[in-house]
């Protein structure tokens, strides 16, 4: 099975709950951004990161807003499930922006990258990237991998929500950026059964297709009386 959960920001504990032990073998967990285990590539992040070859299942991750680009950046580009990735380890993949993965039958569009909350804060750190922010470039190969699809596609999995949500999830969108009115556009001519989307901190269902996570680890099947 397909199983779709939020920000883990190097969080190993996450893969300790209930819900992430049900996951078994063949299960492809996707992370909606922020994955966090490749940030400084300290000795012990390295540990750490070498745990995930001990699950079962396999984790592909978008990236977010808090990820090390030059560190991402450096790992191998491989073709998986019919689009490139970032190979980090033979069971941990980074999902590329605008492509689509062909996954046990389903297809998926994906989009990570946003805009950082503490963006006035971590600029001109060491630990900020402008290529956090999605360029018009990104876009525009998204909206050509679309076309390739007419426009139909079972799953889409972003970090960013679309800005014309934000009323229903009680967060402000504090820089409209071209991804904002892209999503948008996205909602208006593409055919999808679902979109699920992180940054927010929250699991949450919009009804009818839009579903925020987080803490949860939901199937991509899950219905909003899942929530």
């Amino acid at each position: 099975m397909v199983y779709i959960t939020g920000d883990l920001h190097g969080e190993w504990d996450r893969f300790r709950t209930r819900e992430m032990k049900r996951l078994k073998s063949g299960d492809i967990l996707i992370v909606c951004g922020d994955f966090g285990f490749i940030w400084d590539g300290s000795p012990k992040e390295r540990t750490r990161l070498r745990r995930f070859a001990a699950l079962p299942f396999t984790v592909a991750f978008l990236d977010g807003c808090h990820e090390n680009f030059d560190l991402l950046e450096r790992y191998p580009v491989e073709e998986w499930n019919g689009a490139p990735v970032h190979r980090i380890l033979p069971n941990v993949v980074h999902l590329m922006r605008g492509n689509i993965y062909d996954i046990k039958g389903k297809t998926f569009f994906v989009f990570g990258g946003g805009h950082s909350q503490d963006y006035e804060f971590r600029r001109g750190t060491p630990h900020w990237w402008d290529r956090e922010q999605p360029t018009h470039a990104e876009i525009k190969y998204a909206i050509q991998n679309l076309a390739q699809y007419e426009n139909t596609v079972d799953y889409i999995i972003t970090h960013e929500p679309p800005a014309s949500l934000k009323d229903c999830l009680g967060v402000d969108v504090f820089e409209r950026l071209e991804i904002h009115t892209f999503f948008e556009d996205v909602i208006r001519v593409c055919r999808y059964r679902k979109w699920f989307f992180g940054k927010c901190h929250l699991d949450r269902h919009i009804p009818v297709k839009f579903f925020a996570v987080f803490d949860r680890v939901l199937p991509v099947t899950v219905k909003d009386t899942d929530m």
